[in-house]
């Protein structure tokens, strides 16, 4: 099929889920995570290609991570797909019901979004997330995922395919394209009428052509350009800590920082202090003119280093003068996803989770953490970095509208 077949035949789809029963969206669900675990081997075999492939055109390390599967990560997949499915239904929820004058009553009702489509990168279970939590929320959706990851995007979808169809569902309900061209991309962003919203998820050049020549709704998600600030009241181990992870223990995920911001109280004696658990993992560290006389194994840092997500172990380092630089430099570069400040100082803390705007806002604690199942939203689609409709981790919920149903008895206007 065309890309454009593919989108009419997933809106075909979305109208039969409108008659699915949380127990048959739920039974697909359970069919899918049986199906990965049986089919494993399969998964790994087709999965094996893309890696070889992406390593021998010179794909880095930390996206090799990235798009890599083991028996371990097959299993969390599906661990995650039943999570998904022991959710509290977020289709049907009547959340309000008002009474009129007139007698006409009137209720607001969680439903389907139709068909969502989903544009992302070398990251294979985002294949199976996205597919659980639209089918979850009564949704079809349509995955594009890039060629790194062709051969284990289509052993996820065909999985998936046969496993709801098995269980009633229509296997249109998940639609994956075999076009991993610009074009299929641009199909996509003009499917007005099919494609009811749209959701990008990887690179910033990805992001930012998508959501400026999309004609379907859009939702922006994924660029984070993360910050650690460390103040100068701030317990500096762990403060050490927190920055080593944020930083190292996945550089290519989203929510991994990128800069740290250091009060120039505490840089002389915390920054040898982070640099020692830095260093471990083979962080480059790029640094301001302070950072470098402190730290003379850094290299000068540009202008673009502070608005760039490295998504490897590189990390920009400023020292500021105080609470006010940091926050000031934090409204500058951020990219609204996720941010942190480490302190025992209780009124600059709130302050900085009152005026910090981002999707999340970390006080003492690593970056690392922003992610729907950590969240206890299971799987997510996406971290939106926008504030309509959704913000933060994207569960099932965010994957529906609203709509109003009234009953009457003859009353006219």
């Amino acid at each position: 099929m065309t890309t454009h077949e593919l989108c009419a035949a997933a809106k075909a789809a979305s109208r039969a889920m409108l008659a699915a029963t949380t127990a048959q969206r739920n039974a697909a669900l359970g069919a899918i995570a049986s199906a990965l675990r049986k089919n494993a081997g399969g998964i790994l075999e087709a999965n094996a290609k893309d890696v070889e492939a992406a390593r021998k055109a010179g794909m880095r390390d930390s996206l090799l991570d990235r798009l890599s599967l083991d028996t371990r990560r097959v299993s969390q997949i599906a661990d995650g797909v039943a999570d998904v499915a022991a959710q509290s239904d977020p289709v049907g929820r009547v959340l309000s019901v008002v009474t009129r004058p007139n007698g006409l009553e009137i209720a607001r009702r969680t439903v389907p979004l139709g068909v969502v489509a989903m544009i992302y990168e070398a990251r294979p279970n985002v294949t199976v997330d996205a597919a659980a939590l639209c089918l979850k929320a009564g949704n079809a959706v349509v995955l594009r995922g890039g060629k790194e990851a062709f051969h284990s995007n289509r052993a996820f979808a065909e999985l998936m395919r046969e496993a709801i169809a098995a269980e009633g569902l229509p296997a249109d309900a998940v639609s994956f394209v075999t076009d991993t061209s610009r074009g299929s991309v641009d199909e996509l962003m003009n499917a007005t009428g099919l494609i009811d919203l749209l959701i990008p998820r990887g690179g910033a050049g990805l992001i930012a052509h998508v959501t400026q020549n999309a004609r379907v709704p859009v939702v922006e998600t994924g660029v984070g350009n993360c910050h650690v600030y460390a103040e100068r009241s701030a317990d500096l181990d762990m403060a050490a800590e927190i920055i080593y992870n944020a930083k190292c223990s996945r550089p290519s995920v989203c929510n991994a920082a990128e800069t740290l911001l250091v009060d120039r109280e505490i840089a002389a004696e915390f920054l040898p202090k982070a640099y020692a658990l830095l260093a471990e993992a083979g962080t480059e560290i790029r640094g301001c003119p302070e950072t470098l006389v402190i730290l003379p194994q850094a290299v000068p840092a540009t202008e673009a280093d502070w608005e760039t997500e490295f998504g490897d172990y590189i990390l920009a380092v400023r020292v500021v003068s105080g609470y006010d630089e940091a926050a000031a430099h934090i409204a500058k570069y951020s990219s609204g996803h996720s941010e942190c400040i480490v302190t025992n100082d209780y009124a600059l803390s709130r302050r900085f989770a009152d005026e910090t705007d981002a999707a999340a806002v970390y006080v003492n604690a690593s970056t690392r953490f922003t992610d729907g199942g950590e969240f206890g939203l299971g799987a997510e689609i996406g971290i939106s970095t926008q504030k309509l409709h959704a913000r933060g981790p994207m569960g099932a919920e965010q994957l529906t509208s609203v709509k109003y149903v009234i009953l009457g008895s003859g009353q006219v206007r």
